[in-house]
């Protein structure tokens, strides 16, 4: 079994990743800064099966504040891969504050990269994003597109310039690099800004859900342990790898309108969806389609749960939330 860093470990994915790797025996060593985005307590919650595992340990750190912070805060034990979620996420926030995603997502992973590089680490699964694809026109979105004229927000340029660094790092210092483009992924824990999250709020508040532009958008709803499960299998990938830069897509390879996921959200509150048609919100896209053939001939990922069985996990975790 491995030694693996989960940046990012108390938040949604990150916590129920850090769960699977334990569960499949791993040592798994977290670090969070608990980012003010949304509340603390949410991420502690996250956490509470972890902090009781033995093969677990925590240290909270910024990946902003340099190289000094992460060697103040982890350990000198040996890592064998870095998982890194650790990001600022959100396409419409990103718009109003580019300077912070920019420091989060781009500094911050550079001084990560170099920290593995002086510590010897060369191993690294780097949660990318489907934002990355923005609206090019083909579909469904395959890795070996073309993409640096396809970002229309601050977050997705974030990400696109990860990428961009991991691939420096393979180049220059051999670092091996699994780039995982993520597609809206959702299930409990999910942060409460998130749509799904939003819309079960208001539907149980009898208000009535906003629908930006005419509701034919569609995102490739991916439910986070199908999400999850590739990220493991990434990490068995590079295990078993000398050396090796890749990206893959982790989605579910189906886009669901965005007023078909109202519906079937107001299916599992046991509500009726009265609706709000809206402008279109800057930076969003129009649709986002995996094209996941990638990811199953190299991972063996596949994706099976249905959203109606995946929104109804969803809602059974809000429901068992203790009262805020």
């Amino acid at each position: 079994m491995a030694s693996i860093l989960v940046t990012g470990c108390a938040g949604f994915i990150g916590s129920h990743l850090t769960e699977q790797l334990l569960h499949a025996g791993h040592r798994v060593v977290g670090l969070d800064n608990f980012d003010p985005f949304y509340d603390r307590a949410l991420k502690l919650r996250n956490l509470t099966a972890c902090l009781a595992h033995p093969r677990f340990s925590f240290h909270e750190a910024d990946l902003r504040h340099g190289l000094d912070a992460l060697v103040d805060a982890l350990p000198a034990d040996p890592i064998e891969v870095v998982v890194h979620l650790a990001a600022k996420a959100g396409v419409g926030p990103s718009v109003h504050a580019p300077v912070a995603y920019l420091e989060n997502n781009v500094i911050g992973t550079t001084h990560l990269l170099e920290w593995m590089r002086l510590r010897g680490i060369g191993k690294l699964f780097f949660a990318s994003s489907s934002s990355v694809y923005g609206n090019t026109p083909q579909r469904p979105f395959r890795e070996d597109q073309n993409l640096l004229a396809a970002c229309i927000s601050p977050y997705a340029a974030s990400k696109l310039s990860g990428e961009m660094l991991t691939y420096t790092y393979h180049q220059l210092y051999g670092l091996s690099v699994l780039n995982a483009r993520f597609f809206t992924v959702y299930g409990p824990r999910q942060r409460p800004d998130l749509a799904i999250h939003k819309f079960v709020r208001l539907l149980r508040a009898g208000q009535p859900i906003p629908v930006f532009g005419d509701g034919t958008t569609a995102r490739d709803y991916t439910f986070v342990l199908d999400t999850v499960a590739g990220i493991v299998q990434g990490v068995d990938y590079l295990l078993a790898q000398e050396r090796v830069y890749e990206t893959i897509n982790l989605g579910n390879n189906r886009p669901v309108p965005l007023l078909e996921l109202i519906q079937a959200v107001g299916q599992a509150v046991g509500v009726t969806p009265t609706l709000a048609f809206q402008p279109m919100q800057a930076g969003d896209v129009d649709v986002t389609y995996a094209d996941i053939s990638k990811a199953r001939r190299l991972l063996g990922y596949a994706p099976h749960t249905p959203l109606a069985a995946g929104l109804a996990e969803f809602v059974r975790w809000l429901d068992a939330q203790p009262a805020e």
